[in-house]
């Protein structure tokens, strides 16, 4: 077996059967407050044995990663896409062995977001939270980190350093079904 680069961080779902890999560092960590991001949320908390997706803040906690520095190395068979409407951008990837949500594509990002939970030891802080515009009434969020109504210009000013870093391209992860 390779041994892992340094600075590889892990994702796997609960029982193991599904493992992705990042190496460097993230563009960011971030919990989003979105209301796509809750619906998500609890429609995948309601499959079976399915672990906690939302914070008790009802935000869910994500690390966003460059795609061509990503690579499921275990059982992207067991992955399957949950979208929220038939014409939806984004699509969940989620485990058909365990229901563990592993990670947020948007149709034509560079990045992909992990979701922090899944993440071996090592998961970075968080960073900032993002779209708290869109919490539901009365969660009242701690000053610990910054909070942003919708992007801050630090989060696009992230991802917009790492395509140029990247050369513009919207590469495949591998061993993710398309």
């Amino acid at each position: 077996m390779t041994p892992k680069p340094q600075g590889t961080m892990t994702a796997s779902c609960r029982c193991g059967q599904v493992t992705f890999e990042a190496a460097g560092p993230p563009i960011l960590s971030v919990a989003c407050y979105c209301k796509s991001c809750q619906e998500a949320g609890h429609r995948i908390e309601g499959l079976a044995e399915a672990p906690p997706v939302l914070r008790p803040d009802a935000g869910t906690d994500f690390v966003l990663h460059r795609k061509d520095r990503l690579r499921c190395v275990l059982g992207g068979e067991q992955l399957e896409a949950l979208t929220l409407t038939p014409t939806s951008t984004t699509r969940r990837l989620v485990t058909k062995c365990c229901h563990s949500p592993m990670a947020l594509e948007f149709k034509g990002g560079h990045w992909l977001s992990l979701y922090r939970d899944r993440m071996a030891q090592g998961a970075p802080p968080l960073d900032e939270r993002t779209m708290t515009a869109e919490k539901p009434d009365g969660v009242e969020l701690l000053g610990d980190i910054p909070s942003y109504p919708g992007h801050s210009g630090r989060f696009m000013w992230r991802l917009m350093k790492a395509w140029v870093a990247m050369g513009f391209r919207i590469p495949k992860v591998e061993g993710v079904p398309a």
